[in-house]
């Protein structure tokens, strides 16, 4: 047995015997895990974006326990098994890279996607955007729907042409912001942002991490405007804007977290 191999059979066994033995583990569902599943993905997330390699480790290694954890419950209903679960997974695999196992030749990572998606549809799915979550984030689902959309062909060709539409959709929202027009500007702001992740893309940017480090950038530097209030002995609450802008453009000095 390799090590590998080894040290995961390691992890069903234990995972085993916490379902026989442990009062929690044995308490647990499919249901009682999804919202703690949840919050380990997230954790994984925030690592990542820190690019914290330890905490990558650890969080990696909560997500596998959950793999198994769920397996383990189905095997119990009869449903599926660990063994299953990944057996399955090795042969999606292995079908939907046939440029690897077969005898299909690519040019690029593009003409990947694009048969990946067709594979999909061939496996049953009648849409190619029925793999995008209905749950995920907004930001995020709209950047999947997009790269979605790539995959069979439907997009731009130009960056340039995605900013024309950005500049298009500012105008539209700004017209029926001006007019108080509140829901149809909201639709129109929808609009700015789906163009706007869409330029995101053409630029290789991810607008879900440049959201959230722009996210921990203020707060780093709104929590340097508070604390520096504290040590003037000020509260915010009592403060103008014009002060708190010289503690703002302090905070701006201040180097920013590494990547």
């Amino acid at each position: 047995m390799t090590a590998r191999a080894e040290a995961f059979e390691r992890l069903a066994t234990i995972m085993d015997e916490l379902r026989a033995q442990c009062p929690w583990d044995k308490k647990q569902t499919l249901e009682s895990l999804r919202h703690l599943t949840i919050e380990e993905t997230y954790e994984l997330a925030d690592a990542i974006i820190d690019r914290d390699l330890p905490e990558i480790k650890k969080e990696l290694g909560d997500i596998l326990l959950h793999i198994v954890f769920y397996a383990k419950i189905g095997e119990e209903l009869g449903a599926f098994d660990i063994t299953s679960v990944i057996h399955g997974q090795c042969e999606k695999l292995i079908h939907r890279h046939p440029h690897i196992y077969g005898d299909v030749k690519v040019q690029d990572e593009e003409e990947v996607k694009r048969n990946w998606e067709k594979l999909k549809l061939k496996e049953g799915n009648t849409s190619v955007l029925d793999g995008v979550p209905t749950s995920l984030p907004a930001l995020i689902k709209s950047m999947r729907i997009q790269e979605k959309a790539r995959g069979v062909g439907f997009d731009w060709e130009k960056p340039e042409q995605v900013w024309e539409k950005v500049e298009e959709e500012l105008g539209e929202f700004r017209a029926e912001a001006d007019a108080g027009n509140t829901a149809k500007a909201e639709e129109e702001f929808g609009d700015i942002l789906f163009a706007l992740v869409n330029y995101a893309r053409f630029r290789n940017i991810n607008p879900e991490e440049a959201l959230e480090r722009t996210n921990r950038k203020f707060i780093r530097r709104f929590q340097y405007i508070e604390e520096a209030a504290r040590n003037a002995g000020r509260n915010l609450s009592d403060m103008t804007l014009a002060e708190m802008d010289v503690y703002w453009n302090q905070a701006k000095q201040l180097p920013d977290s590494p990547r």
